[in-house]
């Protein structure tokens, strides 16, 4: 079996093990791209992205455009003469001019069941919805955001108190795997492209810092999800006496809030904090204070008692 060239497109964590597959496959990854090294931290130390750090150890070149429309990326690329472009949550919109290089076909990893949570947070937003299931989807790219036709697709079932950090780890292995599928029946010309269906179509725009922010007259099941949805980043907080308090692993209670306002809290044990919502309390197990790391809810109330009737700030 003849080996592809690939050029390889990701950034963040969910495109490792998609990396670490190709790497470990019959087929030769060429060049790797990434974003430029972006300032993190306290120090605010350039640091570089998980695929350059797993792209520098195996010895494969890394390119990091600014823009990847750039005369300059572009021209790097065709020199390449890649068979495929593979594209794992790269991170920028990418042109046609560049679709076009690869000599047999752009390939997306999208982590969702398309047509549904075409974007930039697809796993977010399936847990913000409340869904049950989500899954991978394997694309040939267009131009289009996350339009192309579809090559393969596998259902992932989301668990009732899953974290975004769980499933986006789940969701990231599930790619790799539907991957080097792909890619198996490409080689065997068993892989056929099918346009995505014209119904169901939903977008995921990325996750604003805005949204972080929790609304206590929503019904408690609405803000269990956005807090699962949110951790472990940017992490779903309240304002309790001015200070943004992080809240996490949440737990729904379908019980009388006893005409308390929303936001109040009306019980407080080791097993966590109940608050009052717009429709039942919501319990929260583990908190966190600015530039403190977050506590399982016992620990966190020995160094700082919340009492019933505390008020958080919607």
């Amino acid at each position: 079996m003849n080996s592809y060239k690939i050029v390889f497109m990701g950034t963040p964590e969910f495109a490792v093990p998609v990396l670490k597959a190709l790497i470990e496959g019959p087929n030769q990854v060429v060049a790797v791209v990434t974003q430029p090294d972006r300032p993190k931290g306290r120090g605010r130390k350039l640091m570089p992205s998980p695929i350059k750090v797993l792209a520098e150890k195996a010895g494969i070149a890394v390119l990091q455009p600014e823009k990847a429309r750039s005369p300059k990326f572009l021209s790097q690329v065709r020199d390449l003469a890649p068979d495929l472009l593979v594209v794992a949550a790269y991170g920028q919109i990418l042109p046609q001019e560049l679709l076009d290089i690869p000599r047999i076909m752009p390939i997306n990893v999208h982590g969702s069941l398309l047509p549904e949570y075409r974007g930039a947070a697809p796993i977010q937003w399936a847990i913000i919805q409340g869904d049950t299931e989500t899954g991978i989807t394997i694309m040939k790219m267009d131009a289009g955001m996350d339009t192309g036709p579809m090559l393969l697709q596998k259902a992932l079932t989301i668990g009732p108190e899953e974290t975004f950090g769980e499933l986006y780890e789940r969701m990231a292995g599930l790619g790799a795997r539907l991957l080097v599928q792909a890619l198996d029946e490409l080689h065997k010309g068993t892989l056929k492209p099918r346009p995505q269906p014209e119904e169901g179509i939903s977008y995921a725009p990325p996750i604003k810092p805005e949204m972080a922010r929790l609304d206590w007259s929503q019904p408690a099941r609405r803000i269990s999800c956005m807090v699962r949805a949110l951790d472990p980043r940017p992490g779903a907080y309240t304002l309790w006496n001015g200070q943004r308090l992080r809240l996490y692993m949440p737990f729904v209670l379908d019980m009388d809030a006893m005409d308390m306002e929303p936001g109040t809290v009306c019980r407080v044990g080791d097993d966590g904090v109940v608050v009052t919502t717009g429709k039942g309390c919501l319990g929260i197990r583990e908190l966190q204070w600015p530039g403190k790391r977050r506590m399982p809810c016992a620990e966190f109330l020995r160094g700082r008692p919340i009492p019933v009737g505390a008020r958080f700030e919607s």
